[in-house]
């Protein structure tokens, strides 16, 4: 099969007419740049602030007119609007409840929620390389351990993790509605963009585009019924942790730092934005909080030891408990078996779990906060 070239895509996107213009969304310079990866197109329409919820519609027939081009076998479209200062950001458009039966949005929530999932949480860090998609599957498979039903999402766009840390290869399918049926391991249902395009395709997306992706994978996902949905994010303080807190109501934030002064630095930015947007914190995992030496037993605090704890302490968010650095952990999960479900009675697996019965605690009983409605001048 040919290589689409984006010019292809353009051209069928002159077909497409703006209500009232008479004229194309590509003469009217409405059109991103298109982005080809795995046959798909990507790429926005940026619409007046004030027409944005009518212009579904619009939307919808651009995504058609991107697959009608021969070699394109899906698109993902997101609708942006230009905004003057002081004028309200108009609501996303609920989905259809779907075949759960749940509503679209929680009550009391101005977030439209996902239908059957009962509580969505964000587990976040303030930088990389702290273990924190490792974390995110051992809480996972450790609140599954509960007995619970258990989603992930991998939120990382750009740097995908969790088909490998699942060991999850292949496309998920797709039903006849546009709802993408969750690929599953472990017990758990998940997606991620590492299953839309190749391992070693480079995303380079701009904002738009990546909050179209994560509210598509989020709510044009075949969910079923979920006690949790874990929400694996990228590290830092971006867009895709924005659209998140604006767009879905969170249960709650778990952050995951290392013990060393550097990365609770950026631990704390992590912590002061989800406070800014009253994200409610579940807690503070310190990740790598030391390491026994396997041949004779000793200690060594790698990193320092006990910062993250301290930390927690000091700003008043709960401690959930200290993960150390064993070869097992980093093993299991470079071969996607991890240490929760290939050593479920192991000494790493029951402090996962009580990591876990901690997150539950805090969000299987309460009452949830309604995520409060964001606009960005």
């Amino acid at each position: 099969m040919a290589e689409v070239s984006r010019s292809q895509v353009e051209k069928a996107l002159e077909a497409v007419i703006y209500p009232g213009s008479g004229k194309s969304i590509v003469a009217l310079g409405m059109v991103s740049e298109i982005f080809i990866a795995d046959a798909k197109a990507y790429f926005s329409i940026t619409v007046p602030a004030d027409k944005a919820a009518e212009m579904e519609p619009l939307r919808l027939a651009a995504e058609q007119a991107a697959k009608s081009v021969e070699g394109i076998v899906g698109a993902v479209v997101a609708l942006t609007a230009d905004r003057k200062p002081g004028q309200q950001q108009p609501a996303p458009a609920a989905r259809p409840a779907a075949a759960t039966g749940r509503p679209a949005q929680q009550p009391g929530s101005s977030k439209v929620g996902v239908p059957g999932v009962r509580a969505i949480i964000a587990v976040a860090s303030g930088k990389g390389g702290v273990g924190k998609s490792t974390t995110a599957v051992n809480l996972a498979l450790g609140l599954q351990s509960l007995g619970l039903q258990v989603g992930m999402l991998d939120a990382d766009i750009y740097g995908p993790s969790l088909p490998r840390l699942l060991k999850i290869s292949g496309r998920p399918q797709q039903q006849e509605d546009r709802i993408i049926l969750p690929m599953e391991n472990y017990g758990l249902k998940v997606m991620s963009m590492g299953f839309l395009v190749d391992e070693e395709a480079a995303m380079i997306w701009r904002g738009p585009m990546v909050q179209s992706a994560l509210m598509q994978m989020l709510r044009e996902v075949a969910w079923g019924e979920l006690d949790v949905l874990v929400l694996d994010m990228p590290p830092g303080t971006g867009d895709a942790q924005l659209t998140i807190a604006q767009q879905v109501p969170l249960a709650g934030a778990v952050i995951v730092s290392t013990p060393q002064d550097l990365a609770l630095i950026d631990a704390r930015k992590g912590i002061t934005m989800f406070r800014k947007v009253e994200v409610p914190l579940l807690g503070v995992i310190e990740n790598m909080s030391y390491f026994i030496a396997p041949d004779t037993g000793a200690r060594y605090d790698i990193f320092g030891h006990g910062g993250a704890k301290a930390e927690a302490e000091r700003i008043g968010v709960p401690f959930l408990g200290e993960v150390p650095l064993t070869i097992s952990i980093r093993e299991m999960s470079d071969a996607g078996t991890p240490v929760v479900a290939a050593e479920p009675d192991g000494p790493q697996a029951a402090i996962y779990r009580d990591i876990a019965e901690k997150v539950w605690a805090r969000i299987g009983a309460g009452e949830r906060k309604a995520a409060p409605k964001i606009v960005f001048e």
